[in-house]
């Protein structure tokens, strides 16, 4: 049985890395792809078609897309992401500080919403098919229904426009108090947290109530065990696996979320970063920064299979 499961785990783990080479390849070209020629953005209109030609020879643009992608491919693999073009420094020096900005704010976010998701799923589970648990299931399906671009757009018309409570952007170089640390990250954790909790507290409520359902705790049930004593002692920890796997899952959606909330916030993080770079075709600095949240939406999805084959009762 061991061996299964070992062998199920790199059998995943091998999906991933050929997963990974997939998407590094469409990154690269659907960059490459994008309407427009670099020299003649980095140099203006007024550029002479000898000089555009110099700088695209100086910076190999003229070589086979598939030349480029492998030398590309090569530099990423050991750590090399090259330079960018509109700034001339290394892009791992410009990725480095937004990067701590983004994780930053995804850490937040994590913190608020794991444990808010998860106690609105199992009371849910707990109470189901009462007044609480079919509210409760109204507004999530109603937040799955609403694009993250939309629930922020309205987060700052209610809390920046009309009650003017927080600002409208995140101006955290200005931060100085705690103060002023609540107010530059209230807006983008709340909108974070409302996105990515909704599937976090079905899929978690989905969890208890199928361990609820299962024979041992209908037993406990019969034996005059309290509602809440079924949760917390017979169905949580057997449903642990599949909530892990719940919230795993869940974070995964937050590197999606993030690209909109810190464009709509203006935040400075990797997605920002990003969204700046299309503007002027900064090839080396997308791909990274798309190859980046491509790698950490893997890994956690990954992580999620992981322990879904480990908490499955069938492999034990």
């Amino acid at each position: 049985m061991k061996h299964r499961i070992a062998s199920l785990i790199l059998a995943r783990l091998a999906i991933a890395l050929v997963t990974a080479i997939i998407v590094s390849f469409a990154v690269f070209f659907a960059t490459a792809m994008l309407p427009g020629d670099t020299a003649t953005i980095l140099l203006g209109q007024a550029a002479t078609p000898e000089a555009v030609e110099g700088l695209r020879k100086a910076m190999h643009l003229d070589d086979p897309a598939i030349f480029r992608f492998l030398r590309w491919l090569a530099g990423v693999v050991q750590g090399d992401l090259g330079l960018s073009y509109a700034n001339n420094m290394p892009v791992a020096k410009l990725i480095g500080g937004r990067l701590v900005n983004t994780l930053k704010l995804a850490g937040l976010t994590a913190t608020v919403a794991v444990p808010l998701a998860l106690t609105l799923g199992i009371t849910a589970a707990m109470l189901r098919n009462t007044l609480y648990d079919r509210c409760l299931t109204i507004a999530v399906i109603g937040i799955v229904s609403v694009p993250e671009f939309m629930i922020a757009t309205l987060a700052v018309l209610l809390f920046a426009v009309y009650l003017n409570w927080l600002p409208a952007v995140s101006f955290i170089s200005e931060i100085r108090t705690a103060s002023d640390f609540a107010r530059a990250y209230a807006m983008p954790v709340v909108t974070l947290t409302i996105v990515i909790s909704a599937q976090m507290i079905r899929m978690s409520r989905a969890a208890v109530i199928e361990t609820l359902n299962t024979p041992y705790v209908e037993m406990a049930l019969l034996k005059g065990a309290s509602r809440g004593r079924l949760v917390l002692r017979h169905a949580l920890p057997n449903a642990l696996g599949p909530i892990v796997n719940a919230v795993a899952l869940s974070l995964s959606y937050l590197l999606g979320g993030v690209i909109i909330i810190e464009t709509v916030f203006n935040y400075p993080g990797i997605a920002k970063l990003m969204v700046d770079a299309v503007s002027t075709r900064d090839l080396p600095l997308i791909q990274s920064c798309a190859i980046i949240f491509c790698f950490g939406f893997l890994l956690l999805t990954t992580t999620a299979d992981i322990i879904a084959i480990l908490s499955n009762p069938r492999l034990r």
